[in-house]
C-alpha cells in the first residue's frame, strides 16, 4: 500500500507533540507532590492540651449520667482591717455615805415661816393632853440619826411621849381620809382639814374611834396612843405626828395652841 505521506507526517508530528506534554504533566505532578510535602511539613504538630477537658463522646439521651465532676468557683474574699477603739473608761467617784455623815435637804419642802404654818389653824389644840415631852423633835430638813435604825435621816414630825393608852384626839376639824396599818409607822390616821393643812398621826393603837371617811370636829378622840411604830419602836411610848401645808412639813409644834 502506498503510504500517504502528509498522513505521515502529521502522525510524527503528534505523537512527538503527546510525549511532549506527558513530560510536562509529569513535571507538574512531581512538582504538586513537592510542594505538599513541603507544606505538611511546616503545619506543627497539634497537642490536645492538658488544661483543656478531654472531648468525650455525647452520652445517649435517657441513660443516667454519675461521677460528673463538679465546676467550682474559686472563693473570693475580701479582709479589711477593722480598727476598734479602745473603751474609754470615766470613773466617777461615788458619794461616800456614812452612818455618821448626814446630807443637806433642801429646806423648801420643810418648814414654812412662822405666819403660814399658823394660817389656818388658828384654834388648832394640842393633839394630847400633855404635849411638853417631845423626845424626838422636828428635824426641819435636816438628816437625824434614828435610835431604832441607826441610819440618817429626815424627822418629818414630832414624838411626844405618852403613856400607851392615852387618848388622841384632832387638833382641828377635818375629814378621815385615810385610815391604814403601814409597815413602818403603824396604825395610821390621816385628817384632812381642807385648808390646805393635813395631820397625819402614827403609832396607834389597833382601837380607833373613827374610820375612812368620818367628818370630825376638834378635839374629837381619834384613837389611843399604841407601840406599832417599828421605824420607831426603841423610844419610849409616844406618838409621831405631822402636819403639812400645801404639801410642805411643818413644825407640828408651832401649829398647837
Amino acid at each position: 500500500m502506498k503510504k500517504n505521506e502528509l498522513t505521515d507526517k502529521h502522525y510524527g508530528k503528534g505523537s512527538r507533540s503527546f510525549y511532549a506534554a506527558l513530560g510536562i504533566s509529569a513535571v507538574m505532578v512531581a512538582a504538586a507532590c513537592l510542594f505538599a510535602h513541603k507544606q505538611g511539613d511546616a503545619i506543627p504538630d497539634i497537642k490536645p492540651s492538658a488544661n483543656k477537658a478531654p472531648i468525650t463522646a455525647e452520652t445517649p439521651v435517657g441513660k443516667r449520667v454519675t461521677g460528673i465532676p463538679k465546676v467550682t468557683s474559686p472563693a473570693y474574699s475580701i479582709t479589711s482591717a477593722i480598727v476598734t477603739a479602745p473603751p474609754v473608761k470615766e470613773t466617777i467617784p461615788a458619794a461616800e455615805i456614812t452612818a455618821d455623815a448626814p446630807f443637806e435637804v433642801a429646806e423648801s419642802f420643810f418648814e414654812q415661816p412662822a405666819s403660814e404654818a399658823s394660817k389656818g389653824m388658828d384654834n388648832a389644840c394640842a393633839p394630847l393632853n400633855d404635849i411638853t415631852n417631845v423626845i424626838e423633835p422636828f428635824s426641819n430638813g435636816e438628816l437625824v440619826k434614828n435610835a431604832t435604825t441607826g441610819t440618817w435621816q429626815t424627822h418629818n414630825g414630832a414624838d411626844i411621849a405618852a403613856e400607851v393608852g392615852t387618848d388622841v384626839i384632832a387638833v382641828e376639824k377635818g375629814d378621815i381620809s385615810s385610815v391604814s396599818n403601814d409597815p413602818l409607822w403603824g396604825v395610821t390616821v390621816v385628817l384632812d382639814h381642807k385648808n390646805g393643812f393635813i395631820t397625819r398621826y402614827c403609832g396607834l393603837g389597833a382601837d380607833l374611834a373613827v374610820q375612812q371617811g368620818d367628818t370630825i370636829e376638834r378635839g374629837a378622840v381619834i384613837g389611843a396612843v399604841g407601840e406599832t411604830a417599828d421605824i420607831e419602836s426603841a423610844e419610849a411610848p409616844h406618838l409621831h405626828i405631822e402636819i403639812t401645808h400645801n404639801g410642805a412639813f411643818v413644825d407640828p409644834m408651832t401649829v398647837f395652841k
